[in-house]
């Protein structure tokens, strides 16, 4: 079925809520493993079914933030989820007190009962109303970047249609592009300040309520993090902090001398090449197109689901006025469908979501065509964007198919931009790790200790002409701390993995492409350590991986240039 026929009719969440306890009696009172493993299939029916609508629900509104019914669907499920969510974990409880849960583990595996006590750590029936409040004001700060019409140059764009302005050739023209965007985040600074500063308060609040100093042990729970520890991330951002910043910082020095600056301004940043980015040649349709290709050539699995996606028109990537910002995919439950959104604005970064974003609805494809409840389809998040990540590594013999003339820069770009991420990754989790810990720090306060992580991680970085920037508010671009506290570390976790499959590729392309298939195959039925290790690779975690890492992309995208 096609996206835009997939019926939408607002489910009762209070009456599935009351569903679900029943449930949960009866998985508590069930007699034998037969009539557990009955109680959780009715479980999950329930659960697949409001998880359709919702994701329906939520997919129509971040593409018109500004429709009305959809907006007030997206708060009725921000209302009503997490009492729908506390049911689910009072399900889960009576399942993980039953004396017969054996029957889900013979069934599914040790790794699901593991996931539901990872679950029921994270929430409590007390925290309903602060997690009312926190969804309410995600949603201000998505539709406050949403509504953004930035006047540049007679025209008034989006953040995302700044984008191509931001990497010109012409260095007033980027400078320019930089203090636009940062004008509309000064013009909002009140808000946006205040936005996260009842978030922290609020989270805090939740981690309280349930025994936790802080929000960083709660947060880490909610990220669903099995098998590592925070001592883990800890040790892998100082890993980065030692062993990737000065490669990173190398290849900055020699982008500088590429683009024939005498100094690195932030706003040179975005400039890779003297004559330009690469980009994709084409119009939206036709680099959808040239994706198809390129997914068909790839391999049999491939040819199938991108197929799926255009046949059930899955996408929508064209940037437009009302749009919420950035890309993601989710999962539509009862047409076993994945989704993909995104803002295309005619930068390499619109390739992006063709290898990216549909590395992620790969893996979902493929775990629809197993018999999987919903919470192994996916394994944690850090893992899923292995999928993600090293997706836009192994499609690497087809992005000429975007890039034509460029596909070389692009080759070199793409490889530095990873590199270049995984310190402003380590720097994003350090930054949130701290102010959880110290959730009394002023706004001043907060945007001085950006800069100070950014002296540490970005120390090539300029801020000079730039106010926003200067003042240490450039965080407040980044959706995720507001949106998805402690997610930004699992792209690091990831990018380090993408990275090692990238320079397996170089060696052996089918053997890259087995490996990479056999880990998305296994969908959510193991840990990150295990998916990594079962694929022959290291963990970030192992002394002395990062570094090399680092080293020998650097190597090879100086021999490159």
């Amino acid at each position: 079925m096609k996206f835009d026929d997939m019926p939408y009719t607002r489910p009762d969440l209070e009456a599935e809520a009351a569903q679900i306890q029943q449930l949960a009696g009866q998985a508590a009172q069930a007699n034998d493993g037969d009539a557990l493993l009955e109680a959780y299939r009715r479980f999950r029916d329930i659960s697949d079914a409001t998880s359709t609508a919702g994701t329906i629900a939520s997919i129509r509104h971040t593409v018109d933030t500004r429709d009305d019914y959809y907006s007030a669907e997206n708060d009725y499920f921000d209302l009503q989820g997490p009492v729908l969510g506390d049911k689910s974990l009072g399900f889960y409880r009576a399942v993980l007190a039953s004396p017969h849960k054996a029957a889900l583990e013979k069934k599914y595996g040790a790794i699901l009962l593991e996931k539901m006590e990872i679950a029921v750590k994270s929430s409590d029936e007390r925290l309903i109303p602060l997690q009312q409040e926190e969804n309410a004001l995600e949603t201000v700060y998505e539709k406050l970047y949403a509504s953004a019409r930035i006047p540049f140059r007679g025209q008034e764009l989006t953040v995302a249609q700044l984008g191509p302005y931001k990497q010109s050739t012409d260095r007033t023209t980027r400078k320019e592009a930089f203090e636009a965007e940062g004008g509309f985040f000064d013009a909002n600074r009140e808000e946006l300040d205040g936005i996260y500063d009842r978030l922290v308060r609020n989270r805090t609040q939740q981690a309280k309520t349930l025994g936790f100093g802080r929000f960083t042990p709660l947060g880490d729970i909610r990220m669903e993090r099995h098998g590592y520890t925070r001592q883990e991330i800890v040790a892998c951002r100082d890993a980065v902090a030692q062993g990737v910043v000065p490669f990173a910082q190398r290849l900055k020095m020699r982008q500088a001398q590429r683009i024939g600056v005498d100094k690195l301004r932030f706003y040179d940043d975005p400039l890779s090449f003297p004559d330009g980015n690469p980009t994709p040649k084409g119009t939206p349709e036709e680099i959808l197109a040239a994706g198809q290709r390129m997914y068909h050539g790839l391999s049999a699995e491939t040819a199938g689901f991108i197929d799926f996606m255009m046949d059930g028109g899955l996408f929508d990537v064209l940037a437009k006025p009302g749009k919420a910002p950035g890309g993601y995919c989710t999962y539509i439950p009862a047409y076993q469908s994945p989704f993909i959104f995104s803002n295309f604005n005619g930068t390499a970064g619109d390739v992006d979501v063709l290898t990216h974003e549909a590395g992620h609805a790969f893996a979902a494809y493929l775990a629809a065509k197993r018999d999987l409840p919903g919470e192994l389809r996916n394994p944690g998040l850090e893992s899923c964007e292995i999928h993600s990540m090293a997706m836009e590594f192994l499609t690497a013999d087809y992005h000429h198919l975007f890039f034509k003339e460029d596909s070389a820069k692009y080759a070199i770009t793409h490889a530095e931009d990873a590199i270049f991420f995984l310190p402003y990754g380590c720097q994003v989790d350090e930054f949130q790790e701290t102010v959880y810990n110290e959730p009394n720090l002023t706004a001043a306060q907060r945007n001085e200790l950006w800069l100070e992580l950014e002296r540490k991680y970005r120390p090539w970085n300029d801020f000079d002409d730039l106010p926003f920037y200067a003042r240490g508010a450039g965080w407040q671009r980044q959706l995720h701390i507001y949106v998805h506290p402690f997610y930004y570390i699992d792209y690091v976790l990831a990018q380090a993995v993408a990275l090692e499959f990238f320079l397996a590729h170089n060696r052996d392309k089918k053997d890259a492409w087995a490996r990479y298939l056999a880990l998305a195959e296994k969908a959510g039925t193991d840990t990150y350590t295990g998916l990594v290790h079962a694929a022959g690779l290291k963990t970030p975690f192992e002394p002395g991986a990062m570094q090399e890492v680092g080293e020998a992309v650097t190597r090879w995208i100086e021999a490159k240039l």
